[in-house]
């Protein structure tokens, strides 16, 4: 796509259609999430405009701060969708996240989904893994470290037949299962030259198997996914998918999950073990739905453009009633004033 196009993905400056939602959606590139987020915006009357996360630029004048991107003012926009952020220094994605955190902190406009302090966490396993695990839901067995020693020892510890993965990515790319000492060596040194955590979980059979818990807003879709050539499930990695019906504990278990992280558009990856529990191995807070949607014929795209109507309401909401409230409060004090 280019900036000819109906959702002016790219555009240098986009010409904003006041009479429809205007939508941004950052970092989507222009493949097949964006042509499917495409046609679900047309038919919900709404306008997409793409944006990369490199262009997010501000400027503080007097009396306020500007807030901008590839396409124009981000405060012009009534939703915000985050997709991948691409890798930085620490420099530049501090700088990205910072521009969102003031946005959001604004109220007033635009939503965002997913929110940049859900984003944070989402973007790291351990902490993900770790929030998981404080509600008391069962977990792989996991240890991070940043020295090829102590990821050497873990993954003895481990029992020798370990998942590797980077702290930060998905579609499992990256993610190793290392099952012999001389490639766990050469795994971990390579890792610790280039100054990368270590994260270690102990492999948990059978593999390549897992059930995704989709959560858009107030809904929660089952996908089980399988792929008997390679330990990871996922379609990326070569597996199939299919459509599940999930029982009221999965769902309250993605709600409850996806609600602690602050994430209103989730991915919570699940297996199941031996006994039949339940097992969270990841959640994901920009999660691809290119498998759910070979699952079945209703947009999945279209749930996501429903669900950033339904944020731009609440926020419109909220924003209402906290100026019902400013002025109920002044009126009370007014009140106090006059009786003194």
């Amino acid at each position: 796509m280019d900036g000819r196009t109906a959702c002016h993905f790219r555009a240098e400056r986009f010409v904003f259609d006041m009479s429809r939602t205007q939508f941004l959606c950052l970092g989507v590139g222009d493949g097949w999430h964006s042509q499917q987020l495409q046609k679900a915006c047309e038919a919900n009357d709404a306008t997409l405009v793409g944006a990369a996360y490199e262009s997010l630029g501000a400027q503080i004048e007097s009396g306020r701060t500007v807030l901008s991107c590839e396409a124009g003012p981000l405060d012009r926009f009534d939703a915000i969708l985050t997709r991948t952020m691409p890798m930085g220094s620490l420099e530049t994605i501090t700088f990205r996240l910072s521009i969102l955190h003031h946005l959001h902190a604004q109220r007033a406009r635009p939503a965002i989904v997913n929110p940049p302090r859900s984003l944070e966490m989402a973007i790291d396993k351990f902490a993900t893994l770790a929030r998981v695990r404080d509600l008391g839901y069962s977990v792989p067995e996991t240890i991070a470290v940043q020295s090829r020693a102590e990821a050497m020892a873990a993954w003895s510890a481990l029992g020798g037949d370990c998942i590797v993965k980077p702290l930060f990515g998905g579609e499992g790319r990256g993610v190793m299962r290392i099952t012999e000492r001389e490639l766990a060596w050469t795994a971990f040194s390579t890792l610790e030259q280039i100054q990368s955590v270590m994260y270690v979980q102990r492999f948990v059979p059978p593999g390549g198997r897992d059930t995704r818990l989709l959560v858009i807003g107030g809904e929660v879709l089952g996908i089980y996914r399988q792929n008997d050539r390679d330990f990871r499930a996922n379609v990326a990695g070569g597996g199939r998918s299919e459509a599940i019906e999930l029982d009221q504990a999965l769902v309250d278990m993605a709600h409850r999950i996806s609600d602690s992280i602050g994430l209103t558009f989730a991915a919570v990856d699940l297996i199941h073990t031996s006994d039949g529990s339940p097992m969270v191995i990841e959640v994901n807070g920009i999660p691809g739905w290119k498998g759910a949607q070979a699952t079945t014929q209703d947009s999945i795209a279209e749930r996501i453009v429903r669900h950033l109507h339904a944020c731009v309401r609440n926020r419109a909401a909220a924003l209402k009633q906290d100026h019902v409230n400013h002025d109920g409060n002044q009126k009370t004090h007014a009140a106090e004033a006059a009786s003194q």
